[in-house]
């Protein structure tokens, strides 16, 4: 392995990991919505999902995913409509504007299960993940890299984007007391529902 390669990889990846994605919008509600714990465990949901992508890419099998236009397709219109499905409910609440208490809600493991679930869908759901493995990556390996190799720089990949994530969560859950004023809180679910239902029709729009 090249370490100069591993290293503008790094560099790389944290720059991309920066740009705001779907990935952020649901973390983010979701942290707003129940607290630090249903924010860590959406962050948590999402790499997981990185790493299943990251896997399967080094193993061979995301180019399986990506030749079977059905399959594809399929997974990419679940991602569409996964997207679509949270808008609408984020949209719901700003419109509505009732929240609980700050410290009520759903139970603690609810909150886990709710936010590892919606991190991990919305994350798997989204085929340009699985085509940056398989796209980026060989740019920076070259042909015939070992599956060992493949495996390190997707999983460092998804490391930098837990970090990024986790460290977003603290950042939202030290300011949720003002966050979650109403007014405050209708305005945010209003912003993160238009970015999720943006993410959604553009991904629709975009070509396969």
């Amino acid at each position: 392995m090249s370490w100069p390669a591993y290293l503008s990889f790094l560099a790389f990846a944290a720059v991309l990991t920066l740009v705001p994605g779907p990935d952020v919008a649901v973390v983010t509600r979701n942290t707003l919505a129940g607290g630090r714990r249903r924010g860590w465990w959406s962050a948590v949901g999402v790499t997981c999902s990185n790493v299943v992508q990251g896997t399967a890419a080094a193993a061979g099998l995301g180019a399986v995913l990506l030749r079977v236009e059905p399959l594809f397709q399929a997974v990419r219109w679940a991602g569409i409509c996964y997207l679509v499905v949270l808008g609408v409910q984020a949209w719901r609440s700003a419109v509505l504007g009732r929240y609980p208490a700050l410290d009520g809600g759903a139970a603690a493991g609810g909150q886990a299960r709710t936010g590892l679930r919606q991190g991990f869908l919305t994350n798997i759901t989204n085929p340009k993940v699985l085509v940056f493995y398989l796209a980026v990556l060989p740019q920076f390996l070259g042909r015939g890299a070992p599956v060992g190799v493949l495996a390190l720089f997707a999983l460092s990949h998804a490391a930098l984007g837990l970090g990024y994530l986790a460290g977003l969560v603290a950042v939202l859950h030290r300011a949720r007391r003002v966050l979650s004023r109403r007014p405050v809180r209708r305005a945010l679910d209003a912003l993160t529902g238009t970015a999720l239902l943006g993410f959604g029709v553009r991904l629709a729009t975009e070509r396969a």
